[in-house]
């Protein structure tokens, strides 16, 4: 069993390494388009920021845990299936330059390995699925909505002031809300792997509740900061560069606004897309300028690739736990 336990890690590792590759557009992306940092500055301000905010809490962990399926009914195979699904398309999502929800990913694998498994859907948690799936729809509107009204009224305070002036301003203080978006994307996205490793703990019988260890903590917070400091280049230049042109002063706006959306998701124990929220952000921030300002062509494909994240691991989640059964 202990074997079992230590292939699970491993395998949570190389999710949250994918989530950090994908995800690390999400902190990086608009300070490198802005070019108020270098590459390697803005990775290494976010990786260690990231690192920081897995240990904010750990309520987001518990939700996974025990909001999905019931750790009682979970088996390594279930925990395995669900984080191969998952690594592979953050993977492929994430070399093909499309930013993606790695909480999609996950949940829909964990929900299509559950299901094969125990064979229907009443081994899902409705309630608690209910909570997540209404946090994963309603934080990217939140999210458009704060970067819309938050750039609105610094246009509104700054309109007057030289442009260049604005953008000298606003280049200082993004460095502070590029490090507040870095942090807060570790305080939602590293519990995720961590929520993952002490469900199987306790579906194993290692730990008696989805309290999260200390050495899961370190372990995730480690491995999606090494998975930042791989940069998703590709996924960087799409939400940074191709969603729309971007100065210091959006990139604030931007910055600011999905961090304390997700700040306050992760508070209380509610998983959101970090993906999501910066890139509505953002394309709030760009509704400002003018509607043309944002490329909506990029955006539409954006948007396919939530949509279809779920459904798809859902289905190779319980297609291959289907399969592992067989045999």
């Amino acid at each position: 069993m202990a074997e079992i336990i230590i292939v699970i890690v491993a395998l949570a590792v190389l999710f949250e390494l994918s989530n950090g590759w994908n995800d690390s557009a999400n902190a990086i992306a608009t300070v490198v388009s802005t070019r108020v940092l270098s590459p390697v500055q803005a990775v290494a301000l976010a990786v260690t920021m990231n690192i920081v905010g897995a240990f904010f809490s750990t309520a987001v962990a518990k939700t996974i845990g025990g909001g999905i399926v019931s750790p009682a009914a979970v088996t390594d195979g279930v925990v395995i299936t669900t984080l191969i699904v998952a690594f592979l398309w953050n993977s492929v999502m994430t070399w093909i330059g499309m930013p993606i929800s790695c909480s999609h990913a996950l949940i829909g694998a964990l929900m299509g390995a559950s299901v094969a498994h125990g064979g229907g859907a009443g081994i899902l948690n409705l309630s608690g699925l209910t909570m997540i799936f209404l946090s994963l729809l309603v934080s990217p509107v939140v999210g458009l909505a704060a970067g819309y009204l938050v750039m609105r009224l610094l246009a509104a305070f700054f309109g007057n002031f030289a442009h260049g002036s604005v953008n000298r301003v606003f280049g200082k203080l993004q460095l502070l809300s590029s490090a507040a978006m870095a942090f807060s994307h570790g305080s939602n996205d590293a519990q995720k792997g961590m929520g993952i490793i002490t469900l199987a703990l306790v579906s194993g019988g290692f730990i008696d509740s989805l309290k999260v260890p200390v050495w899961v903590i370190i372990v995730c917070a480690l491995a999606i900061g090494t998975g930042t400091a791989l940069g998703g280049w590709r996924v960087i230049r799409t939400i940074g560069v191709n969603l729309m042109k971007l100065e210091p002063v959006h990139g604030f706006a931007a910055e600011t606004s999905a961090a304390a959306t997700i700040l306050v998701s992760s508070f209380f124990g509610l998983p959101v897309s970090t993906t999501h929220v910066i890139s509505t952000s953002v394309m709030g921030v760009g509704a400002t300028r003018r509607l043309s300002a944002v490329r909506w062509g990029i955006a539409g494909k954006i948007v396919m690739a939530w949509v279809f994240t779920l459904p798809v691991c859902f289905a190779a989640g319980w297609l291959i736990m289907t399969i592992v059964q067989q045999f």
